[in-house]
């Protein structure tokens, strides 16, 4: 078979395929061509979710009737003065996409410089067919219509409008939140979807584009190593989502959909929220030009660092240091929101008891939660660290509510206030300085002990112990050997196994911390971890996340009662407590409702 050029018009379709594969990739084109053209603001007007029209309108510096013609041929670029093409600063090359474009719609060209006159060309499916004088201002304005309506091999893959529609929104929407200088309107089928003003600052502008609820809920990350810079929001891990889509990422102002940063990011997020959550997050990334190469896709989504692990350690660290200033720290949600969530379980509580004086901060023997057997020297570690909730001697052992006059502590001192009782044996009812405070127990010490397994991780050792016969544990071959391979790691963590033949493990400690156990559960479900969490991870990471199944294991469990003293042992360990305002899964574990919202709620405001 003899070899032959293909046509220039087969030659443009073939490049649409890779550069034009939806209404939204086109429209990304041209909105980015607008912003390199130096628009302050930019209009986009969408029919039928893209497939029937798409028009992206700027002021823009424009072309004359040459420029025209030039950027409608292939490989023709304004973005370039020389041939260095890793120096690219621009967000695309104006030009090397418009005859991609071309080549399966309809396209409508119009633009005018400034002091010039306005020019129009038309190219309908790679044939110009018109050409003349046009009225405009000075800017572009880029008319694509009927997109593949010649070529039904990729129209019939099109999905509904319905969703090429929300695929253009999240275009612009991440263009225009890497370029809060900008203005940006989107119009869909007449209607205005999104209107936002340039100059805005770019946190601003992530909260413009994103929830309202997001700025109560998020902290502010800044963070420089050497060149590279960091900056943007993030969310608390209580505030999630159950899909990554809302996840933005740019690097060098360029929204980027990368595989190193959203690894990173579940990375940061490990341990502090369930594998089916996502956090919402807006980073920045800012990287010297020679350190990144952005031509390594088509469409331009995906980058390379030439030191990743640079950048994933700052990710990974930063925002791990970032969460765990911000300590027990929940979700803000108003009062209307808990109260709509509020369902009252059938549970009849016992008599209500007082304690004859008020003691607010506890420090007795820590056996209630944490095992008899435990030794003094251990007692004494549990004590230090604040992660004891038994009563004192001569409290009443179902107490569940103080005195009324006993003082609330200083916001500043212990925002989570003192304890006044229990709900349905889960939920402890505190009183704050400033509002209301409703925590999760159940939750809430799945945290504290968690945090504890890790700082065992960090090596300080996790007390142990160990159990007066040792406990076999049958599984398959391929478990044991995971479990012997870890084994020194899982040491730190309190567990003490070996090997006892080919298909079973010795349990000879658990960790003391929590007390009584089923062993076997403990071993099948770390096991399970270890075999279940992504291969990519190092041990380490892995382990990471087994300590949450055994803080899961140790907890204090719902629908047990607890003293007040316990209660407020609880409360003061989690002010204390990094990640304490969200469990292992990302759910919160307190909520507070201010004093206003209590009174507007009885109609005192």
């Amino acid at each position: 078979m003899s070899i032959r050029r293909l046509p220039e018009t087969l030659v443009n379709r073939i490049a649409a395929g890779e550069v034009v594969e939806r209404p939204a990739a086109a429209l990304k084109e041209l909105v980015e061509n607008a912003i390199d053209a130096g628009a302050s603001r930019i209009s986009v007007r969408i029919a039928e979710g893209g497939i029937s029209r798409l028009e992206v309108e700027d002021d823009g510096c424009g072309m004359n009737a040459a420029d025209m013609a030039l950027a409608l041929e292939r490989h023709a670029t304004s973005k370039l003065p020389d041939d260095a093409i890793e120096d690219v600063t621009t967000l695309g090359f104006r030009g090397e996409a418009l005859p991609s474009i071309a080549s399966v719609a309809r396209l409508t060209l119009d633009s005018r410089l400034a002091g010039g006159d306005g020019w129009r060309r038309v190219v309908d499916n790679g044939v110009v067919v018109a050409e003349g004088p046009a009225a405009l201002s000075h800017g572009t304005r880029v008319l694509v219509e009927d997109l593949f309506a010649r070529v039904p091999a990729r129209r019939k893959f099109l999905r509904s409008a319905r969703s090429e529609y929300a695929a253009c929104l999240d275009v612009v929407k991440r263009l225009a939140m890497a370029r809060p200088d900008v203005g940006f309107v989107v119009e869909h089928d007449g209607r205005r979807v999104l209107d936002v003003q340039g100059g805005q600052d770019q946190l601003s502008r992530v909260a413009a584009l994103t929830q309202r609820e997001l700025a109560a809920n998020s902290i502010g990350i800044d963070l420089h190593r050497g060149d590279v810079h960091i900056g943007g929001v993030i969310s608390l891990p209580t505030y999630n989502r159950g899909i990554a889509d809302h996840q933005y990422l740019f690097v060098n102002g360029r929204p980027v959909k990368d595989r190193l940063l959203v690894g990173a990011l579940r990375g940061a997020y490990a341990d502090l929220l369930a594998r089916d959550r996502h956090p919402v997050v807006a980073l920045f990334l800012d990287v010297p030009g020679g350190e990144v190469d952005v031509n390594v896709h088509p469409a331009k989504t995906e980058v390379r660092f030439r030191d990743p692990q640079l950048i994933r350690g700052m990710i990974v660290g930063g925002l791990r240091r970032a969460l765990d200033e911000h300590g027990f720290r929940s979700v803000q949600r108003p009062a209307e929101a808990a109260l709509a969530a509020w369902q009252q379980e059938p549970v009849a509580p016992p008599a209500p008891t007082l304690f004859a004086s008020h003691l607010p901060y506890p420090h007795a023997p820590a056996t209630h939660l944490f095992g008899a057997d435990t030794d003094p020297a251990t007692h004494a570690l549990l004590r230090d660290r604040v992660i004891d909730f038994a009563p004192p001697p001569d409290a009443l052992p179902m107490g569940r509510a103080e005195a009324a006059t006993a003082p609330v502590p200083q916001g500043d001192a212990h925002p989570l206030g003192i304890a006044r009782g229990q709900i349905a044996r889960t939920y402890i009812v505190a009183e704050a300085e400033d509002g209301l405070v409703i925590v999760d127990q159940h939750a809430a010490h799945e945290r504290l002990v968690l945090e504890q397994l890790r700082r065992g991780m960090s090596g300080q050792a996790v007390p142990r112990q160990g159990l007066l016969l040792p406990e076999i544990v049958e599984l398959d071959e391929p478990a044991c050997d995971r479990l012997e391979a870890a084994a020194s790691q899982l040491m730190a963590l309190g567990v003490e196994l070996e090997r006892f033949g080919p298909a079973a493990m010795m349990v000879r400690a658990t960790p003391a911390m929590l007390g009584a156990i089923d062993c076997r559960k403990l071993v099948t479900d770390i096991a399970d971890d270890l075999a279940g969490y992504d291969a990519a991870l190092g041990l380490s990471e892995r382990l990471e996340l087994v300590a949450a199944t055994m803080a899961c294991h140790g907890s204090v469990r719902a629908g047990r009662t607890l003293s007040v003293a316990e209660m407020n042992a609880l409360l003061r360990t989690m002010e204390v407590t990094p990640h304490s305002g969200q469990c292992n899964h990302g759910r919160p574990t307190w909520v507070k409702m201010s004093l206003g919202e209590v009174e507007k709620l009885f109609g005192r405001k």
